[in-house]
């Protein structure tokens, strides 16, 4: 459930609201009784913590070894034995 910001026309009071998405703006400022207006705001960021968020790190050791290896002489990715090695075993290359 998102949090939302609301600024009251009449006072000019700004307050938060933890509502559900389908609820109804809150019409009423609750300092003053006035009419209140819902804010555009940027939302909160996103942080990851830990690993497991990079393509990286989902690769096996065996298909960073055949990367490495790949940069290191040149060729492309799509040119490589891994690629048709994995083509064999059924692996995802995404």
């Amino acid at each position: 459930m998102p949090t939302y910001q609301y600024r009251c026309n009449d006072c000019g009071h700004e307050f938060e609201e933890f509502q559900s998405m389908t609820e109804d703006p809150i019409r009423v400022c609750p300092k003053c009784k006035g009419e209140t207006r819902r804010l555009i705001s940027g939302g909160a960021g996103l942080i990851f913590k830990g690993s497991g968020f990079y393509q990286t790190d989902y690769r096996s050791a065996k298909y960073q070894a055949d990367q490495r290896k790949d940069v290191t002489s040149g060729s492309s990715p799509s040119s490589s034995s891994s690629d048709s090695s994995s083509k064999a075993t059924g692996s995802d290359k995404s």
